[in-house]
């Protein structure tokens, strides 16, 4: 039977192409640069801002994109993050997302702000590191099921280039071992602070005869057994909050922790307490990232309120809103304002606006998508493309690539004007869907 190499699948969201804010070292947008194309005033403006940041000086501020739709603000809202750093929280959000069943919106904000704030913590762990040459594990008696056994203890013997040790192991560093399938001639790494057992690989010359293995070879360990090694790890603040409202105080409580819950300000104030005691002694680092807030003309006087007096606090991440309304009302007010904001935020705030894009920008566009999903597409689909994003919209365009790029598989993997046109004519844009909402409105259901 023949065995067929299967590629690697890989999720492609519709900003991953986007690296930075494509300037040059004086500041100057290039025109196409780090999968940013065009709108060179608004990513010089967010080059500023970011050279403000690292600087210290933009403190108690935050940033409004004002634009059209499809006008590249949550790309740029991206771009700050990752000119930021690569380590960075980038927290995207929907102002419609605040009004959840599950808690207040002052928490849910408040999760949001405190899940853009990364902690990177350093810590000097004793952990024994070496390959097994002799695993014995002693079994007894299952105490509720007297059909099975479990392990009761384990006795390894751990060798380096340097140095051999025996270590003797209680029932649940017995059960790690059992579990993680740990053999003769295994290199692994016992975290006694941590709790953990890992299996880094089979050591060199001690490869098994396996058609298919995820064991990788790697070299036997140098120097003492048992050693001071140094973990680097970043969790956010919202993480720190979850493992001590929790009973298991771990970061393995965060992969099992249920649904989302409020938590007491209590726990919180504690978390702000003990970060800001490693960071003075040197054993962390706070990471402000960036709380990225879409259709921010849907929040309410009562989360602008809030966000007003949050953006001041000591810990608190870089906020950026984004919408594409003009003057609207406050919601939960009767007044009308630019943007649906309250005039004492929006006078805070640093306001960059966008443009809808030209012609020859939504060809590059279109182009650097589909090198970013592997689709090749000729001259006379991308021209029609480019057509269809200037009179329907960019995103309509960029969003009939994937049906067409299905219907090419089956014409030498080529998206040609007749994939793009039948795309078309099987999905509707927003006019042709408002059109045939008009023609058939006697037949349509209404509330």
């Amino acid at each position: 039977m023949a065995v067929q190499e299967i590629g690697e699948w890989e999720r492609i969201s519709a900003h991953s192409h986007i690296t930075g804010l494509g300037l040059d070292e004086n500041g100057r947008a290039r025109k196409i640069a780090a999968g940013m194309v065009g709108q060179e005033e608004a990513r010089e403006a967010a080059g500023l801002v970011v050279r403000m940041i690292k600087s210290g000086k933009f403190a108690g501020n935050a940033i409004l994109l004002a634009g059209p739709p499809g006008s590249g603000k949550t790309a740029l809202a991206m771009a700050i993050a990752k000119e930021l750093g690569a380590d960075v929280p980038f927290v995207p959000i929907a102002g419609s997302e605040i009004y959840s069943a599950e808690v207040k919106k002052t928490e849910f904000l408040t999760q949001a702000m405190r899940k853009a704030i990364g902690v990177k913590i350093r810590e000097m762990r004793r952990v024994y590191e070496g390959k097994v040459e002799e695993i014995e594990i002693q079994w007894t008696q299952h105490p509720y099921n007297p059909f099975q056994k479990i392990p009761s203890s384990c006795v390894l013997k751990l060798a380096t280039k340097d140095e051999k040790k025996k270590l003797r192991m209680d029932a649940d560093f017995a059960m790690r071992v059992v579990q993680q399938g740990i053999e003769t001639g295994d290199v692994i790494q016992i975290d006694v602070d941590g709790y953990r057992i890992a299996k880094l690989g089979v050591a060199e010359g001690s490869e098994r005869e396996y058609d298919v293995s995820t064991s990788r070879t790697v070299p036997i360990p140098e120097g003492p057994v048992m050693k001071e090694k140094e973990f680097v790890y970043t969790l956010t603040l919202h993480d720190i909050d979850m493992m001590n409202s929790r009973h298991g105080g771990d970061i393995f409580s965060l992969f099992f922790g249920g649904e989302r819950k409020e938590i007491d300000e209590e726990v919180r104030r504690k978390v702000d307490e003990k970060v800001r005691r490693m960071v003075s002694e040197g054993i962390a680092e706070l990471i402000p990232g960036v709380l990225f807030i879409d259709e921010s003309s849907m929040l309410d006087i009562e989360t602008y309120a809030f966000l007003n007096r949050a953006m001041e606090q000591d810990l608190s991440p870089i906020i950026i809103f984004a919408t594409n309304r003009g003057i609207t009302r406050v919601r939960g007010t009767d007044l009308k304002s630019p943007h649906g904001m309250p005039l004492d935020l929006l006078d805070r705030l640093l306001v960059i606006t966008t443009r809808k894009y030209s012609g020859d920008e939504i060809r590059e566009i279109i182009r650097i998508r589909a090198a970013k999903e592997r689709m090749e597409v000729d001259d006379e689909a991308l021209e029609l493309l480019v057509k269809i994003g200037e009179e329907r919209s960019l995103r309509y365009a960029l969003q009939l690539l994937a049906p067409a790029w299905e219907m090419a598989k089956a014409d030498r993997y080529v998206v040609k004007r007749e994939h793009v046109e039948r795309a078309y004519n099987l999905f509707s844009d927003v006019k042709r869907s408002v059109e045939y909402l008009q023609r058939m409105e006697k037949d349509m259901l209404y509330d």
